[in-house]
């Protein structure tokens, strides 16, 4: 079975993906963490991330793994654990840059659908709509900007405790902005996909929602 989620930053996609792979004994795949590892490749080599081919040719070669059970997923590029430095601000935006570049976004893609043919739940924002059409569910997750940022911000206070919500909000909003607007494989609704905006709603309530339709219709 592949299960696709796409959303929107902080709409609970990795928590829920995560919950879903193992009440479900299936593999999770977090893609967001892979562009962040493209990212950091990209930081590594001092590259210009306006120069498309050479990240795009960076992409093609840098050797990137997910391994690890979905409450410990682990990502390795190069062979190092890098799962925690993607997670920093200067990577956060370096990924919002790079994936939105057509080369990267295609070497991305034939790398998830290879990983992702035993069976898996992967979560990002073109998974139903480019990567997996034809997934066996699709799930699209929203929330309102401010509960998204407010969500964010807790998990940046983790890694930066200079952070504050209105840096957060504003870099949602332009995550926002870059990922509906761009060329290739913009942020969209699959027109078969199951909606779920989690405003309000613990994630205990989304997870059974989302566990309900799963076997109702499996």
């Amino acid at each position: 079975m592949i299960i696709a989620i796409d959303g929107p930053a902080g709409s609970g996609k990795s928590t829920l993906s995560r919950m879903l792979a193992r009440a479900l004994k299936l593999l999770y795949i977090d893609t967001g963490s892979m562009y962040r590892a493209v990212a950091l490749a990209t930081i590594d080599a001092a590259l210009d991330p306006a120069n498309a081919d050479a990240v795009t040719d960076l992409a093609q070669r840098v050797d990137i793994n997910l391994d690890g059970d979905p409450d410990s997923l682990r990502v390795w590029l190069e062979g190092r654990d890098v799962t925690e430095r993607i997670r920093e601000d200067d990577i956060t935006e370096m990924s919002s840059i790079v994936s939105t570049i057509p080369g990267v976004r295609r070497a991305m893609v034939a790398r998830q659908r290879e990983i992702g043919k035993r069976g898996a739940v992967m979560n990002g924002r073109d998974i139903g709509t480019v990567v997996f059409p034809d997934a066996d569910i699709k799930f699209f997750l929203d929330a309102a900007a401010p509960e998204r940022a407010e969500r964010r911000f807790k998990e940046d206070l983790l890694v930066n405790p200079d952070a504050t919500l209105a840096q957060t909000f504003a870099e949602i909003t332009e995550r926002d902005r870059r990922d509906s607007t761009r060329a290739d494989s913009p942020l969209k609704i699959a027109a078969d996909a199951i909606v779920i905006d989690s405003t309000g709603l613990s994630i205990q309530s989304v997870f059974e929602r989302m566990m309900e339709y799963v076997h109702r219709n499996h």
